[in-house]
C-alpha cells in the first residue's frame, strides 16, 4: 500500500509542473513516513548514497565537456567538415545537419546540447536558403537523438552505473546504432529534398585535396572519439579519466586556436554546473526511490509478471519497447533509465538478454520519446529555439520516425550491431 501510495504523490506533484526530481523526492519522502518500520532518516541516507560513486564523476566531466566545445571552435570546424563531406548530396544543408549531430553527438553526450547547439549554427542558414524552418527544426530534433547513443552519452553513463554494466562496452555498443541512424537519417533527407527541390550546397563532390584540407581543421575536434574510444578499449584510462582528459584537452585545443578565453571557460563551468546539479539531484532522488522498489521486491514481481506473459527475448522486447517509446513521451530519459532498470535487470538476465544489447536499446526509446507528444523535452526546446509550432513540427518529423523505428528495430533484434565493437572491450 505504501508503494502505491509514493507512486501516486509522484506522479501527483509532477502533473502539477514541479521539477521531476522534487517530486520524486516527495513519493519517497511519504512513502518513509508511511511506512512504520523505517526510519525518514533513510532518506537521505539512500539519496547521498546514490550520488557517492566514482564512476558518477564521468557526468560533470562529460557535460563540461560538451559546454567548453561551444568555446573552442571545434564546431565551426566540424561544421565545415560536415559540408564538405555531404555539401554535393541531394539537400545538401539538410544532409549536413544530420553529419554535424554525428560529428558533435559523441563528444556533447546530450541531445538537448545537440539540438540547441545545431539551432544556433545551422537552423538559420537552412532558413535563408529556402528550407521550411518547420523542416529545418524537425530535422534538428532528430540529429539530436545521435547525441545520447553515440559515446560518451550520459544516459549510457547512468544506465552502466545502475544496472553494474562496462561504460566501456555501452560507448563501444552506440557506436553501431549511431551509425546505422545517420545513415537512415540521410536516406530520409534525400527523399524529402527530392520531393520539394531542395538543391546540394555544392555542384560537386569536394575534391580530395578539400576533404584533407577541412579534415585538417577539424583534425583536434575528431581526435576527441580516438581519445574517448581508443583510451577506453586498450586501457590507458577508464571511462571517467576519459572524461577529465577530454575537458583538458578541449581547453588546451581552445586556446591554440586562440577561440577560447577565461571568461569561456567561466561561461562553460557555469553551463556545466547548472546541467549536472539538475541530472544529479534527480538521479539521488531517482536512487532513493529505485531503493524502495527494491526493499518492496517490486523487481522480482515485475520479473514473475513478465516471465508470465512470455519466457521468449523476442517477445519480451517488443512489450519493453512499446512501454519504453510510450513512458519516454512523458518521462525525462535519464530519470526513467534510474528507475526501470532495477526493476527489469532480473527478467533481462533471466531470459539471457546481454545487459549492453539491452541498454542500448533502452536508451534508444526512451531518447524517441524525447521528440515525441506531448511532453518530449528535446520537441520542446526546439520548437522553441526555432519558434515553430508543434503541429508544424510533427507533420515535418514523420520521414525521421521512419528512420528511427527502422534502426530500433534492427537495433533490437540483431544484436550483433552493438555488441560487436563492445566485445571488443575487456
Amino acid at each position: 500500500m505504501e508503494i502505491v501510495l509514493a507512486a501516486f504523490a509522484m506522479i501527483f506533484f509532477a502533473g502539477f509542473n514541479m521539477p521531476l526530481a522534487l517530486a520524486i523526492t516527495m513519493g519517497t519522502f511519504i512513502y518513509f513516513f508511511a511506512a512504520n518500520d523505517l526510519s525518514p532518516v533513510m532518506v537521505i541516507q539512500r539519496m547521498i548514497g546514490g550520488a557517492d560513486n566514482v564512476p558518477l564523476l564521468a557526468i560533470p566531466f562529460f557535460m563540461m565537456l560538451g559546454s567548453i566545445l561551444n568555446y573552442t571552435g571545434i564546431t565551426e570546424r566540424l561544421l565545415k567538415l560536415a559540408d564538405v563531406l555531404s555539401g554535393h548530396l541531394r539537400g545538401g544543408l539538410a544532409q549536413t545537419n544530420v553529419v554535424l549531430g554525428a560529428l558533435i553527438g559523441g563528444p556533447s553526450g546530450a541531445g538537448l546540447a545537440d539540438a540547441a547547439m545545431i539551432c544556433r549554427v545551422l537552423v538559420p542558414e537552412m532558413v535563408r536558403n529556402g528550407y521550411s524552418r518547420p523542416f529545418a527544426a524537425a530535422l534538428t530534433a532528430a540529429s539530436a537523438l545521435l547525441g545520447p547513443i553515440l559515446p560518451p552519452g550520459i544516459g549510457l553513463i547512468i544506465y552502466g552505473f545502475v544496472s553494474d554494466t562496462s561504460i566501456g562496452k555501452l560507448f563501444m555498443g552506440g557506436m553501431g546504432p549511431g551509425l546505422l541512424l545517420t545513415f537512415l537519417l540521410m536516406v530520409a533527407v534525400d527523399y524529402v529534398a527530392r520531393k520539394r527541390g531542395y538543391k546540394p550546397t555544392r555542384t560537386k563532390a569536394a575534391s580530395l585535396k578539400e576533404v584533407f584540407v577541412a579534415a585538417k581543421g577539424a583534425f583536434w575536434g575528431l581526435m576527441l572519439m580516438v581519445i574517448i574510444l581508443g583510451g577506453i578499449r586498450y586501457g590507458v584510462f577508464t571511462p571517467t579519466e576519459a572524461g577529465a582528459v577530454t575537458v583538458i584537452y578541449s581547453l588546451i585545443i581552445g586556446f591554440v586556436y586562440r577561440e577560447t578565453s577565461w571568461e569561456n571557460v567561466k561561461a562553460a563551468l557555469l553551463e556545466a554546473s547548472r546541467s549536472n546539479g539538475a541530472i544529479m539531484l534527480m538521479l539521488m532522488a531517482s536512487a532513493g526511490f529505485a531503493w524502495i522498489l527494491t526493499w518492496q521486491g517490486v523487481a522480482n514481481d515485475v520479473m514473475v509478471y513478465l516471465t508470465d506473459i512470455t519466457t521468449n527475448p523476442a517477445v519480451f522486447l517488443l512489450i519493453v519497447n512499446v512501454f519504453l517509446l510510450v513512458l519516454g513521451m512523458f518521462l525525462d530519459g535519464n530519470a526513467a533509465i534510474v528507475v526501470l532498470t532495477p526493476l527489469l535487470m532480473p527478467t533481462v538476465h533471466a531470459l539471457g538478454i546481454d545487459p549492453v544489447h539491452f541498454g542500448i536499446t533502452m536508451i534508444f526509446n526512451l531518447s524517441i520519446g524525447a521528440i515525441a507528444p506531448p511532453i518530449g523535452i528535446t520537441m520542446h526546446l526546439t520548437c522553441k529555439l526555432t519558434g515553430v509550432k508543434m503541429d508544424e513540427f510533427l507533420k515535418e518529423i514523420l520521414p525521421f520516425y521512419v528512420a528511427l523505428l527502422v534502426t530500433l528495430a534492427i537495433t533490437t533484434y540483431y544484436p550483433p550491431l552493438s555488441l560487436a565493437l563492445a566485445n571488443m572491450v575487456k
